[in-house]
């Protein structure tokens, strides 16, 4: 079994930044638990708009922001802010940008409905965490994917980033939580989610319009191994996950941060 050295991070949230959830405990716990084990890790989460920036101590980081990232023709700014947890050593890396994120919720606005471009997010956050890693010149051993809102992930290191020396050699990860949203992506996902060199063949058997199901069965898809993260995950995809082959971990109540990483070193 060998043991690897880096694992890279991304998901929808992370306490102390946002509101406590299933989730964010999870993404707060398992890279400091990585990390002490001696593996270096980076975490990537979006700057949603109930971030404190000052309370936190957020900063841009200047050499990093500046790429454009277009989605259906249009050109969107990245830019990247960073901070730190306290009482840890990790520093957590914000993918922000004006019209997606700046003064916005999480998938859901103030009158409790989802908000219209939550597909845009999704490619918009996806393609810039990758860039991002990209210009760190960071390589990564372990890709581990949380939320709905990093399901292309694996689809896009698989398709579009695979030669890429910091994705290349990279396994990918994909934690399932509870149903994340139940309003359908835009009917012209597919041709958004395209990036050049890319063919739509590429995105399985999915059909517009997409919905939590189909989005989440993609990330397995592309996926190296699959983690049942919570208790509440849809019999469906804990079915897909297993039909598909691929290395599954059951939901456990105990040691379930040393069973991820085990998985890691077994991949």
């Amino acid at each position: 079994m060998a043991k690897t050295d880096r694992v890279l991070f991304i998901t929808q949230e992370i306490a102390p930044f946002v509101s406590a959830s299933d989730m964010a405990e999870v993404c707060r716990s398992l890279p400091q638990a990585i990390q002490e084990s001696g593996r270096e890790i980076r975490v990537f989460m979006p700057k949603w708009g109930t971030v404190n920036e000052r309370r936190n101590q957020l900063h841009e980081v200047i050499r990093l922001s500046g790429i454009n990232i277009i989605i259906d023709d249009t050109d969107h700014q990245l830019i990247i802010k960073v901070a730190s947890i306290q009482a840890t050593r990790i520093q957590v890396y914000f993918i922000d940008n004006d019209d997606y994120f700046q003064n916005r919720l999480q998938l859901i606005d103030e009158d409790g409905n989802e908000y219209d471009d939550n597909d845009e997010r999704t490619i918009f956050y996806d393609r810039g965490v990758l860039e991002t890693v990209k210009k760190l010149r960071w390589r990564s051993d372990i890709i581990h994917c949380h939320g709905c809102i990093t399901a292309l992930v694996p689809l896009y290191i698989k398709k579009t980033y695979c030669d890429e020396p910091s994705f290349m050699d990279s396994k990918i990860v994909y934690s399932l939580y509870g149903n994340e949203f139940s309003k359908d992506f835009s009917e012209n996902f597919t041709q958004k989610v395209m990036i050049k060199g890319m063919e739509k063949e590429e995105l399985g058997t999915i059909t517009e319009p997409i919905n939590f199901i189909q989005l989440s069965k993609l990330a397995i898809d592309h996926a190296d191994a699959v983690v049942q993260q919570t208790p509440d995950v849809d019999p469906e995809l804990i079915a897909y996950a297993k039909q598909s082959g691929k290395p599954f971990l059951p939901y456990q109540e105990e040691n379930m941060m040393q069973a991820i990483s085990d998985l890691y070193d077994t991949i």
